[in-house]
């Protein structure tokens, strides 16, 4: 109640509370932001709310920074209200903050808590890179203690997390190990029904994007099971959720009229919902299901009402853009299909830039009030004094460092973006020393080379706003998905210009311009010879080398020496002659000298807690393989 928050905020705002009394005042915030506390249901969603955004501002300017219990329960609380109630950002530095104080108090049970709600927070809010990152150390944590039941819950969220980031195989191992750990534990043991339907629903979602129908089918069908008969809001959403994927498996299967009776399950438990994205779950699917039964013009009328709602909504605006391309191509209408996949492209661009760009600025600003703790520091006042009588190398090293960490988010979206065609996120890595190291060749100053392989690690930023629907598409693309692809340049031009970091006008150019070709036939301008800018041309030498090297999913890999050999051949056509040349000189030398080639052009990724993330994750799953649910 208010009158229970203004007391509290008596206590904690006033100078002279003793300890005691500071921590009963925590303890009582995390009563009030309790769901489930009986205080909670008298409330008004109204008054909820308004006591949250009171907590969330007290506790913000609460100088308690101690290994305090109170503090870290109460961190947690505001965290979990805040994903509850869709507020991730809201939570999302008093999560943070969280994690933090746990991490000094030492608590590892608690700690896994902790980063498990972060990264829902940072899931939420658009940062997959920093989700997984916290779901790696989280699953670290529920290993290491053999608790099954936060280790199937952390599998179970880093699973739909990778189901994002369009990586299915990870994401199925993941969740075919929360699906065998619940068979595991005792009947009805508690949270493992909800989280084993979660996961199987998942599974099948999976299954339909890697067209492994039978599979998918099965997940779909005991998941539905496990779902029945939901009593909560939330329950019938996840069950309509799982009835429209199952119909959306059973339409790839020709099994029209058990999909059309799924429709009708999923319709009535939408009606119940009373949930607006429960019914758009359910029209999407009866609108695919109209189409493939022939009625076309009817299915794409019901698909076409739910998107004029998506539109207005703005949260599912993506599945049913998807919805109505396949739909759509169903129907042999290419034109409407083409105009709802550019939507979908503008949707998916217009969102992740602006995910990708609120978190690069949330972490500008907690390095600037890093700097600022640091400036009030005495010793280091004296240390910042120091480093101003240091010789220029000194301080060039500090500007770097400096540099390093303002990108350091850019650099986690590069690699997130990259995953798709690459599973470790070391090409941005590889391809910026690899370019790093042609500029040396060239005679450049150290500043600049450094410069060089910082932006160079970015040139494939953009990637992160084309659908996976056309990266991923293992045939040929059409004109116009060639056409969405090719965006990636200027997408990602755009976020590195608006990204308010010094010296990145050279990340921008070469963003914009790697994809461009000596003779004039590149894209997206047709520049060609010295209009080309040098440090996009010496990028396009070393992203093209690494990818002919490594396998993607439309290409195999080919050995360095034959790469080598391609790329001569395009000498004069493709690339820069001269850059050319220096190029082979390098890449044989450097198989000469160091050996593991991909490792030495690999090594500054060590250094990110995004890549270090993954290999914990990808060493984890190694234990899963062979698994099934």
């Amino acid at each position: 109640m208010i009158e229970d928050l203004e007391a509290i905020e008596a206590v904690l705002t006033s100078g002279n509370s003793a300890p005691e009394d500071t921590a009963q005042a925590l303890r009582a915030i995390v009563r009030l932001l309790d769901p489930h506390s009986k205080a909670a249901s008298r409330q008004s969603t109204q008054l909820t709310e308004q006591i949250f955004g009171r907590t969330v501002a007290l506790v913000a300017s609460l100088r308690v920074d101690a290994e305090v219990p109170e503090l870290a329960d109460c961190l947690i609380a505001i965290a979990e209200f805040a994903y509850v109630s869709g507020q991730a950002l809201k939570g999302l530095e008093h999560s943070q903050r969280g994690v933090s104080v746990i991490r000094r108090m030492g608590s590892r049970p608690l700690l896994r808590r902790a980063l498990s709600l972060l990264g829902l927070l940072l899931g939420e809010s658009g940062n997959l890179a920093g989700a997984m990152e916290a779901y790696a150390e989280a699953l670290e944590i529920s290993i290491e203690l053999r608790d099954q039941i936060a280790e199937g819950a952390v599998l179970n969220n880093l699973g739909i997390a990778l189901l994002y980031a369009a990586r299915y195989a990870e994401s199925l191992l993941c969740l075919q190990r929360v699906v065998a750990l619940s068979k595991s534990q005792p009947e009805n043991t508690e949270p493992f029904p909800f989280v084993r339907a979660s996961a199987l629903l998942n599974i099948s979602i999976a299954c339909l994007h890697l067209e492994d129908y039978a599979r998918g089918l099965g997940a779909a069908k005991e998941a539905v099971e496990l779902l029945n008969n939901p009593t909560t809001a939330s329950r019938r959403l996840q069950r309509v959720i799982a009835e429209a994927s199952y119909v959306r498996l059973l339409l790839q299967v020709d099994a029209a009229d058990e999909a059309r009776r799924r429709c009708e399950v999923a319709k009535q438990i939408a009606h119940e919902s009373g949930l607006e994205r429960a019914e758009m779950e359910a029209s999407i699917a009866e609108g695919l299901c109209e189409v493939h039964s022939g009625m076309v013009d009817v299915g794409l009328s019901r698909l076409s009402r739910a998107l004029d709602k998506a539109r207005v909504q703005k949260g599912p605006l993506r599945e049913v853009l998807y919805a109505m391309v396949q739909a759509n191509e169903i129907a042999n209408r290419h034109d409407a299909a083409l105009a709802h996949l550019r939507e979908l492209m503008k949707h998916t661009r217009q969102v992740r830039q602006e995910h990708a760009l609120l978190h690069h600025r949330l972490h500008l600003e907690a390095l600037q009030r890093q700097e600022q703790a640091r400036a009030l520091d005495a010793e280091t006042l004296m240390e910042q004094r120091e480093v101003a009588l240091l010789d220029k190398v000194a301080s060039q090293a500090a500007q770097r460092e400096a540099l390093k960490a303002r990108t350091e988010m850019l650099e986690r979206v590069a690699a997130m973006a990259g995953l798709r065609d690459d599973a470790t996120g070391l090409h941005p890595y590889r391809v910026g020393k690899l370019a790093g190291l042609l500029a040396q060749e060239l005679g450049w100053d150290e500043q600049t080379v450094f410069l060089v392989e910082l932006a160079a690690r970015l040139h494939d930023i953009g990637k992160i706003g084309i659908p996976e629907r056309v990266l991923m598409k293992k045939g040929r693309l059409t004109t116009a998905e060639t056409e969405l692809a090719r965006s990636h340049v200027m997408i990602g031009a755009d976020i590195l210009a608006q990204s308010n970091v010094e010296y990145l006008k050279m990340a921008e150019e070469i963003a914009r311009f790697h994809h461009e070709h000596w003779d004039g036939g590149g894209y997206p301008y047709g520049l060609a010879y010295s209009a080309i800018p040098i440090a996009a041309r010496i990028t396009a030498l070393a992203d093209v080398f690494d990818a002919m090297t490594h396998r993607r999913p439309y290409q195999d890999a080919s050995s360095a020496e034959d790469a080598v050999a391609a790329i001569a051949a395009l000498r004069g056509k493709q690339f820069d002659p001269e850059l050319t040349d220096h190029f082979r000189a390098l890449v044989l030398r450097l198989q000469r000298d160091v050996g593991d080639l991909d490792a030495y052009l690999a090594q500054a990724a060590c250094e990110s807690p995004f890549i270090r993330a993954r290999r914990k994750i990808d060493d984890t799953l190694k234990q899963f393989q062979g698994q099934r649910p």
